[in-house]
């Protein structure tokens, strides 16, 4: 049996659109559950998604919890070996008051996967194959969250491009979530429930193709 650890913020965590962190959709509906099943009885399926959870940036309103960073090194022990780790964050790094560009959170992405690598939680000490996912880009319409999110909405639309550049050039693997789904309209960043179904069954296949030894 294979462990893929499913590591990212309130969209890893199923927080319904519009509604708040302890509004959520249930374990078969979210992403990661979907997946689950698309995969099959040979896969162990971690959920470890976070509202608010950014990459490296401890949160001077939420609190240091929402550091990415700082909680990925005791979850992968807690849950060694891992074969794959999926890591889907960065819309939360594009508050106003973290003030990053787009590349800046992509550069955050890349320290995760430099933690992953230099802790190595995968079977035997080895490192884990290593799936980053670029969350799909924010609507113009983000209501009641402009303020906090002030000048996301575009770079949001550039995350995947900076995504794909970075896990190129650490030679990690990549997907688009924007390719396939969009962000509901309820509030411009979260996803529905026939997103997470759509994409928990796109990321199984994209699981399916890594070239796995055994």
């Amino acid at each position: 049996m294979k462990t893929v650890l499913c590591y990212g913020d309130s969209n890893t965590h199923g927080q319904v659109p519009g509604g708040s962190p302890l509004e959520r959709f249930g374990p078969g509906e979210r992403w990661p559950g979907v997946m689950r099943v698309a995969l099959g009885n040979d896969w162990h399926v971690i959920e470890e998604g976070l509202s608010g959870r950014t990459t490296v940036h401890k949160d001077p309103i939420e609190g240091d919890i929402k550091s990415g960073r700082l909680y990925l090194w005791p979850c992968l022990m807690s849950h060694a070996p891992i074969d794959l780790v999926i890591l889907m964050l960065g819309t939360n790094d594009l508050k106003a008051r973290f003030g990053q560009p787009a590349s800046e959170v992509a550069m955050g992405i890349g320290c995760l996967i430099h933690d992953i690598r230099e802790l190595k939680p995968g079977p035997g000490g080895q490192t884990p194959e290593i799936l980053v996912v670029a969350p799909p880009p924010m609507l113009d319409d983000i209501g009641e969250w402009e303020g906090i999110f002030s000048g996301a909405q575009p770079k949001s639309h550039q995350l995947a491009h900076e995504f794909e550049v970075i896990a190129d050039s650490l030679e990690v693997h990549f997907f688009d979530a924007g390719s396939v789904i969009a962000s509901d309209p309820a509030d411009g960043f979260h996803l529905s429930r026939e997103a997470h179904e759509t994409l928990g069954k796109v990321i199984a296949e994209e699981i399916l193709n890594i070239g796995w030894a055994n």
